[in-house]
């Protein structure tokens, strides 16, 4: 810290504003609460003097400030700030906090109680829920099962390098929010301008080569290895050095229905689909390359196979359940243990290498066909099939340098699958729960506002969603999205379980099927219509390609466009 004198009447919120400065945080999402007037003041004052500070944004749902600190983190990487309101606001904004938890971005999120309830000196900070929702301990105990780190500024002297230490924990391996309780009393307080000092990146660590060498080894001897990814193109680099990984030792890549990111070129030759079924019993050497462990029921393990886990921090301490059956740890930066790997690409059995890379020609030429095939059977059916709009989708995208979010459920699969995404930090799935997507592509399109941003989105999904707010949010910061609604009318994963579970039963003999019927809900593109925003809602193949042409010309013009797409299935 630095001893410097503060402008007069400098104080908690000051000293706030300054912390998120220091630890280079572009932006504060704030979910406004009546707590934060010091930190208004402070912002106020910097403005009209000239000095730096983080952009502020006033969003007005506690999901939306959360979730478009997530967007902006998947892509930047670095910690953001969060300001919500006292302890009902942290929870309202809990399951996007927790999505972040899972999704890996950093952020430091902050809400604030009072602690004196105007019994202290100084000036009276209100009621803050006395009587009424005052939480015991404060509200970094309710946080603590969805942070990394949980903890109380308890003196305005403390609070930037208190600050400091949450953006340092929240920005470290697993990256994920840390939470700091700031008493309402501590923003009022004066301040006498001790600064905190400026956080620099995390360094890296990394596997020896005493460790590399033999799992080198594994690879140049295995007959039939494959790399299994969810996440690898989250990691600084990883997209690139993953792609560069496999190309040189030759090795199919599977992304699992369950990876959550933009890994590897979903049309390059070495992807192997998402189905790690068939390697169970055939692969002998798994390459789990950060992710979380792809075997279900979790006692199926893998016939034969050496199972090497390539991953910073492989048993994600926030899991639950992890039943990896690993073999070896490759532990440290993921990217600079895949490009260790990749330069021991060396004395490779010709033959192998020939066997593997004709099987592998073989899936993808299987693969590629059956993709072709869905497609053709969608355009041949009646109504637009969710492959359709998919592949239709692509098509309009092509070349366009699309960023894709999806919060669709029961047709991620199709999304994934007919998207084709091939480029880094071109796919994202929302994560923690449905209600984020429209925030977290908001945020997508703070950090990257020359590409194109898509949201798909199931109705379901999103009826969820703080909608009204997200759209505000999207006027407000000019933050032009395409929404893309698969709109089948019902909640089909509630549907299929009913079904699955009682094939017989009492609903399957009447028809009745609970909890899942969505005809009841009004035009979901019409939310928009009062924002201004281009609306469409196309329920034939014809009008789908020309309905996505119009939707994204809007966007480029600057306005979300939502277009409601009524899929048959």
């Amino acid at each position: 810290m630095t001893d410097t004198t503060n402008s007069p009447g400098a104080d908690g919120g000051d000293a706030l504003v300054s912390a998120f400065n220091a630890v280079g945080a572009d932006y504060l999402f704030c979910s406004s609460g009546s707590e934060w007037a010091p930190v208004w003041e402070s912002l106020a004052r910097r403005h009209r003097d000239g000095l730096p500070c983080p952009r502020y944004l006033d969003l007005t749902h506690e999901t939306v400030a959360v979730g478009m600190a997530t967007g902006y983190g998947l892509l930047t990487r670095r910690p953001q700030g969060v300001l919500l309101h006292a302890a009902p606001g942290l929870l309202q904004g809990s399951m996007a906090v927790h999505g972040a938890l899972l999704a890996g971005v950093p952020m430091v999120v902050s809400s604030s109680e009072s602690t004196t309830y105007g019994d202290g000196p100084g000036q009276d900070p209100g009621g803050q829920w006395y009587r009424n929702l005052s939480i015991v301990g404060g509200p970094h105990q309710i946080a603590q099962p969805f942070t990394k780190w949980s903890n109380e500024a308890a003196s305005v002297h403390t609070l930037p390098t208190m600050v400091t230490r949450a953006a340092e924990l929240a920005w470290r391996a697993p990256a994920g929010p840390a939470y700091l309780n700031i008493p309402l009393e501590i923003l009022l307080e004066e301040w006498d301008g001790r600064e905190a000092k400026p956080v620099v990146a995390p360094g890296s660590t990394h596997s020896s080569p005493e460790e590399v060498d033999p799992v080198a080894q594994l690879i140049r001897e295995a007959a039939n290895p494959v790399i299994v990814t969810e996440t690898a193109g989250r990691e600084t680099g990883g997209f690139e050095a993953l792609v560069a990984f496999a190309e040189a030792w030759h090795l199919p890549v599977v992304e699992p229905d369950s990876a959550v990111c933009g890994n590897f070129p979903r049309d390059h030759p070495l992807h192997a689909g998402s189905d790690i079924g068939p390697w169970m019993d055939e692969a002998d050497l798994i390459l789990l390359v950060n992710c979380r462990a792809p075997f279900y029921p979790p006692s199926r393990r893998p016939a034969k196979a050496t199972v090497v886990v390539i991953d910073e921090v492989p048993q994600r301490p926030h899991v639950t359940y992890q039943v990896l059956f690993a073999d070896a740890y490759l532990e440290g930066n993921v990217a600079n243990t895949l490009r260790q790997l990749t330069k021991r690409a060396k004395e490779l059995d010709p033959d192998t290498v020939a066997v593997r890379r004709a099987a592998q020609e073989r899936r993808h030429a299987d693969e590629q066909a059956a993709i072709a095939a869905a497609e053709t059977k969608a355009r041949d059916a009646a109504g637009i099939d969710p492959v359709l709009a998919a592949a239709t989708l692509r098509g309009v995208l092509a070349g366009r340098d699309a960023i894709v979010v999806d919060e669709t459920i029961t047709h991620s699969r199709v999304v994934k699958r007919h998207l084709r995404t091939a480029g880094p930090d071109s796919y994202f799935y929302v994560q923690g729960g449905l209600g984020q997507g429209i925030a977290v592509a908001l945020g997508v399109k703070l950090a990257a506002p020359e590409r194109p941003v898509v949201l798909t989105i199931g109705d379901g999904a999103f009826t969820y969603n703080p909608v009204i707010q997200s759209y505000d949010a999207s006027n407000a910061y000019e933050l032009p999205l395409l929404i893309v609604v698969f709109n089948n009318r019902v909640y089909k994963s509630m549907n299929l379980n009913h079904r699955r579970f009682y094939p017989d039963g009492a609903a399957a003999d009447t028809g009745e099927w609970l909890g899942t019927d969505l005809h009841r809900l009004p035009r979901l593109a019409a939310f928009a219509e009062p924002f201004g925003m281009h609306t469409e809602t196309v329920d034939t193949p014809d009008a789908l390609a020309p309905a996505l042409e119009r939707a994204l010309k809007a966007v480029a013009e600057g306005s979300t466009a939502v277009v409601d797409v009524l899929v048959t299935r």
